[in-house]
Formats: structure tokens, C-alpha cells, sequence
């Protein structure tokens, strides 16, 4: 079925031009993410107890190397999986964190001393990093990250790797299930800027998006920066500045004979896929046009303008369908046979609606060569530096680092950054989503179904390594534990 753009084309395979990569750090306005824009703050964008600890150990002389695992502990109901994004953003922040005059100066204020402050001034990141790659698909307790780094340095980014992996892989998963729900059947585009929680959101969302394998976007700009193919169409207010209907359609359609995608529910739904049929033969626009319907029942509403367009002898005019649409509404479409190609999802998918976090965590697994783990009642972490491993069906095993199980498939975490560089250099925006979505289309191919299913899905839980389980009963039968192991 072919997939419907802003102008009335197929829009798959067809990217938008690049953008240049973003400038480095260094211009006194803090560090700035090359993906999804400018990061205010830069080194106090975090979170106050966090400088608090790293000036203390600093002060004690706790800078040995410490471990931290980032990972989403559990799966928000209704989800079975989580896919990863937000990396690159996090690895720019950690190349350039550093504290200008202006972040001192505000320390100062906050009553730091001056022994703490010069700490900080000359205080970088020099740690290394491994990590999943964008758009792997994850399950419960498996590592998104883990960092290791002095102390105070693994401690203080803590705020920022968590609020750019959360909210981004939160929107990367809620835009697979819609690639689920589609079922190939109905192209997607993204239409989520208006409704996100800031500019940055939106953008963040419309990249999470097209790592999912959404062909298009509403936001002209994460179009022009992430080369994926910019998708509109026409406002109500256009059709409502007109005298009627039929005028409005003559004069876009005339304006933008290759983007003829008319907006049919202004008033009444079928009058105005007839007044569309008219404008199309009249322009002679049949083998690019589409139209659009924003409201109502959408299935039934498609299936009749088909019959429609169809009695006009106009089969080749695409169906584009929006409104409020999620997995589920996009899964009922697909059950319902509606003769949709294609359709946009914004509000819910900006948002993650149904689950607007993750109970993404970031937790110290081992310090100064002694493995770590929290033991309290529900919230219980495992300790060590961790691996991955990957076998057919996502079938995943969770392991110690320095193990080598046998026959257990590909490591998925890889390292990314040492000596608080990147080991390669960073991908432009547009192969770095390019990367992502190679990377997600791979997974999802070997996802069981139970747990991409849209209802009531099976969370993806790894397995524990016999090493792992070991060491962590022995972690936790210290004092204190009540908790038990993961199954």
C-alpha cells in the first residue's frame, strides 16, 4: 500500500536533505546536544543533591573508579519491551561537562567554598562509557548504560543520563507499538510538536519517532535535521477562510499540485470527499492527490470515502487518517480492514500518553573494586559491572562484565567512549537515526510475539547468569536484605 506524504507522495526511501552537524561546546551558552538541540544549564543542569555528594567525596578523597548501571527496572503496564535512544545526547553532554565562571559563580551562591569550587573548575569528564546502541530493544534490568568513572564525576552526571534516556526511549517504545499495531499495513507519520512538552521534546520525540520506522514528520525542522521526509496538509482555518468547501480545495490544490492532500472533515465528512473528488478531476490530480480525515469514526469514514473515491474512478487517491490515534486506535483500524494507507500520530505519541515515564534508574553496582547493590524491599538492584547477552527471539541473558558464558549469544552493550572521549566519531544526525532504526528494524524482527504484542504483552526479562546470582546472594545476605532474586 503506498505511503502518504504532505504532498500527496510516496514518502518512504525518500530522505530530506541534511543538516550540518551541531557546534561543539565552548560559547559560554553550556554543553549542547548534536541531536536535538541546545542543553541549557550545562554543567548545573542536575539536580542539587548530586553536587552535594560529588563535593563531599571530593572533599574525602573518594575518586576511585565507580560503576553505575542505568537501566528501567520494571515495564510500565502494557508494555513489554523498552527501545533505547537518547545516547547521543548523553555522550555529547559528558565530552564537554565542564563548570564555566558563570556555573562557579552560581555555586558560590549556593555556599560552596572555595575549596569545593576549585574542585569543580577543574572537574571533567574522564570515564568510559558502555552502552546499548540506539533503537536496541531492552528488557527489564538490562542495562540501557553503565558508566565508569571517578566518583564524583559517575555521581554528578546522574540527572542528565536519566532525563535524556528516559523520556527519549519512553517515546522510541511507544512509537514501535504503533510500527506493531500497523502491522505494515498503514504507513505512519509524526505529528507530535505542538502537543510536547517544549521545543526540545519535539524534537527529541519526531528522532525517536523515525528510529521506530515512522516515514514522515509534521516538524519541518527534526525533518531537515534527521533526513527523514517532512509530511503536511491544511489546517480546518484554511477550508473556514473560504466561502466554501470546494473553493478552499480549488485553490490548494492549484497552489500545491504536488502536495494535493485535502482536509475533508471541516464540515461534513462525505460532502467534502465529494467536493475533494471534484477538485481532483478538475485539477487533474488523480495520480497524486489524497485526502485526510481528522474525526469521527474513522473506520467507517475511510471505508465510505473509498467507496467513493473509487465509484469517481479515482482508486489511486490515498487515504490519510488522524486524531487522537495510538497503537490501540491503530490496531483497531488494521482489525477493522479500514482502507487507510496512512496516518498521522501526535498527542499520544509526544506525550507517551499511556506511559509517560519509565522507572528508568541509575544505580551505583560497584565501587573501588567492591561490588554494590541497594537491598531495600522492592527496589533491590544487582551488583557489578554487567553484559548483556543476545541469542535468537531476543532471548537475553544478564551477566557479569568480566564473564565469558559460553554459546550465549552477541554482547549488546559496546563501548562507546574512554578516557571521557567517544572511541568513534559522532555520527551525523542523520546516520546516527539511520543507525538506530537499522538497529531496531533488526530487533523487532527477532522479538517474540508475545511480547510486541499490543494487548497485554509478556515484559522481556532476562535471564540471570549463575555468576551474577551468586554474587548477588552474596551481596545480599548482608544485614538488612528482605528481597528476593529475580526469577
Amino acid at each position: 500500500m503506498a505511503p502518504l506524504a504532505g504532498d500527496g507522495r510516496a514518502v518512504r526511501g525518500r530522505p530530506g536533505p541534511p543538516a550540518a552537524s551541531a557546534r561543539a561546546a565552548g560559547d559560554g551558552a553550556g554543553p549542547r546536544s548534536c541531536q536535538t538541540g541546545p542543553v541549557p544549564g550545562g554543567a548545573l543542569l542536575t539536580d542539587l543533591y548530586e553536587l552535594n555528594m560529588a563535593a563531599s567525596y571530593l572533599e574525602l578523597g573518594m575518586t576511585a573508579p565507580a560503576t553505575f548501571s542505568c537501566f528501567v527496572r520494571r515495564m510500565p503496564p502494557g508494555r513489554g519491551y523498552t527501545v533505547a535512544a537518547g545516547l547521543e545526547d548523553v555522550l555529547a553532554y559528558l565530552e564537554t561537562l565542564a563548570f564555566g565562571e558563570d556555573e562557579l559563580a552560581a555555586l558560590e551562591r549556593l555556599g560552596y567554598p572555595p575549596r569545593s569550587l576549585e574542585r569543580f573548575a577543574r572537574l571533567r569528564f574522564t570515564g568510559e562509557v558502555l552502552a546499548a546502541p540506539e533503537g536496541t530493544i531492552l528488557g527489564e534490568n538490562e542495562p540501557l548504560l553503565e558508566i565508569t568513572a571517578p566518583l564524583p564525576e559517575a555521581q554528578l552526571v546522574e540527572t542528565f543520563v536519566l532525563n535524556q534516556l528516559t523520556y527519549q526511549s519512553a517515546v522510541a517504545s511507544k512509537a514501535a507499538r504503533c510500527r506493531v499495531a500497523a502491522a505494515g499495513l498503514i504507513d505512519l507519520v509524526e505529528f507530535g510538536l505542538r502537543r510536547a512538552h517544549g521545543a526540545e521534546a519535539g524534537m527529541a520525540a519526531s528522532r525517536a519517532a523515525a528510529i521506530a520506522g515512522f516515514v514522515a514528520t509534521s516538524n519541518v525542522a527534526a525533518a531537515t535535521t534527521y533526513g527523514v521526509r517532512a509530511a503536511g496538509t491544511m489546517a480546518h482555518a484554511y477550508v473556514e477562510a473560504f466561502e466554501s468547501e470546494l473553493e478552499a480545495f480549488l485553490a490548494f490544490g492549484a497552489e500545491y499540485p504536488e502536495r494535493a492532500t485535502f482536509l475533508v472533515d471541516t464540515y461534513d465528512t462525505l460532502e467534502g470527499v465529494g467536493h475533494a473528488a471534484e477538485a481532483i478531476r478538475r485539477l487533474g490530480l488523480a495520480k497524486q492527490a489524497a485526502i485526510r480525515i481528522d474525526s469521527g469514526d474513522l473506520a467507517a469514514l475511510a471505508a465510505a470515502a473509498r467507496r467513493r473515491l473509487d465509484e469517481e474512478d479515482l482508486a489511486s487517491v490515498r487515504i490519510f487518517a488522524s486524531g487522537n490515534l495510538d497503537e490501540h486506535a491503530i490496531a483497531a483500524l488494521v482489525a477493522a480492514g479500514a482502507p487507510v494507507d496512512a496516518a498521522g500520530v501526535g498527542t499520544r505519541l509526544a506525550t507517551s500518553a499511556d506511559a509517560p515515564f519509565l522507572e528508568s534508574v541509575y544505580k551505583l553496582v560497584a565501587y573501588a573494586g567492591r561490588p554494590v547493590a541497594k537491598r531495600s524491599s522492592g527496589k533491590a538492584s544487582l551488583p557489578g559491572a554487567k553484559q548483556v547477552y543476545r541469542s535468537p527471539g531476543c532471548r537475553d541473558l544478564l551477566a557479569l562484565r568480566d564473564e565469558l558464558p559460553a554459546g550465549e549469544g552477541r554482547p549488546l552493550l559496546e563501548p562507546v567512549m574512554r578516557g571521557g572521549r567517544r572511541l568513534a566519531p559522532a555520527a551525523s544526525p542523520v546516520a546516527s537515526v539511520q543507525l538506530a532504526r537499522e538497529r531496531f528494524e533488526a530487533d523487532l524482527a527477532e522479538l517474540a510475539p508475545e511480547v510486541a504484542r499490543i494487548e497485554s504483552p509478556e515484559p522481556l526479562v532476562p535471564r540471570l547468569s549463575a555468576e551474577l546470582r551468586a554474587l548477588t546472594e552474596t551481596v545480599w545476605r548482608r544485614p538488612g536484605s528482605d528481597e528476593a532474586l529475580p526469577a
